[in-house]
């Protein structure tokens, strides 16, 4: 068992033992980390997992998971599937793919107040959201760590960041008309690991399968390769870290409200690139990121092209308050989240 995956023992986070806990989108990469300490964890008594293709959580060693199939734009199903939870965690999202700008929206951002609102009307107690370090934006005047003060704001172009920015406000906007379920939101930046299906992600659209062909099936470069590559910064984080924050906000460990989470240590583009086995070669990165900006306002951008808005600025994150307020401690860097992922 790893660090991050120890039985709880002597003092229980608010006193609680026996939650049902009810999970949106339970296979995807954030319920790799956080399902296996909701199985090992006793103060967790039952688990619905909701999905909208069947899976058996058995196969999985998830015993006290209960399979319900269901589609987050069915309000009506959401209530079903929640009745009996203590707590809810939505991480049901989609990021890139070949749905049409519409269907993605009426499951983001639909979907989520859907969510909300139905953990609302069995009377769960909290509800847990994924966002994003995409919500703050990549804006010009973003400080150089970010707090969790700092506002949340659309992104110009990137439509990812741009409904995580929107669902932060309309969730807050909910949770001021139902002061239950108490609202927990984390903001992870990129979120790596050896079942990091989300690192297909990474590179959006028609580059996803490059992108499975590095991450889903962890391998480096067959030889080295010289690469440009700016000192663009980064910040990751493992699986498993995020699942010990999301378990921790399921426990009310801390105050509801927002918690940035990130592995130590800040990274750079040609960091990433070293670890594929290329040569690096750092450029400036300042004029790279002055190129994505100018790009990001091009008109008639494809939507895989929007993923460009990203490189215009780093947003490096500031975790103090997850330390402190909920306790949180990741057990990997981020260069280990990384390493982890590629097998290496």
């Amino acid at each position: 068992m790893s660090p991050g995956r120890k039985r709880a023992t002597g003092n229980r986070a608010g006193g609680e033992r026996g939650l049902t806990v009810a999970v949106t989108g339970p296979t995807g990469t954030f319920g790799a980390g956080l399902v296996p300490l909701l199985q090992d964890d006793d103060r967790i008594e039952r688990v619905i997992g909701i999905a909208r293709r069947p899976f058996d959580p058995a196969e999985r060693g998830w015993t006290k998971m209960e399979y319900r199939q269901g589609d987050v734009r069915d309000p009506a199903a959401l209530r079903e599937a929640f009745a009996g939870a203590d707590v809810v965690v939505h991480l049901a999202f989609l990021i890139t793919g070949n749905a049409s700008r519409e269907t993605t929206r009426a499951i983001n951002v639909d979907g989520t107040l859907n969510a909300f609102r139905a953990a609302a009307a069995v009377g769960a107690r909290r509800f847990v959201y994924s966002s994003s370090v995409a919500a703050y934006g990549f804006h010009r005047d973003n400080p150089e760590r970010i707090s969790e003060e700092w506002p949340v704001r659309p992104a110009s172009r990137l439509f990812y960041a741009q409904e995580k920015a929107e669902l932060e406000h309309l969730l807050q906007d909910e949770a001021v008309m139902s002061p239950e379920p108490a609202l927990y939101l984390i903001r992870p930046p990129v979120v790596l690991g050896p079942q990091a299906i989300g690192g297909k992600d990474v590179l959006p659209g028609p580059l996803a399968p490059l992108g499975r062909w590095l991450f889903g099936t962890p391998r480096r470069l067959p030889f080295p390769v010289p690469l440009l590559v700016p000192q663009h910064k980064l910040q990751f984080v493992h699986q498993d870290d995020v699942g010990q924050a999301l378990l921790l906000c399921i426990l009310g460990a801390g105050p509801p409200g927002a918690y940035n989470i990130a592995g130590e240590g800040v990274l750079t583009a040609a960091d990433v690139a070293r670890e594929f086995g290329a040569i690096a070669i750092p450029l400036p990165a300042a004029p790279a990121q002055a190129v994505a900006r100018a790009v990001s306002r091009l008109p008639f951008l494809p939507p895989v092209a929007e993923w460009i808005e990203a490189a215009s600025r780093p947003a490096i994150m500031d975790t103090t308050r997850a330390r402190e307020e909920l306790g949180w401690r990741p057990q990997r860097t981020g260069l280990e989240a990384l390493r982890d992922t590629l097998g290496s």
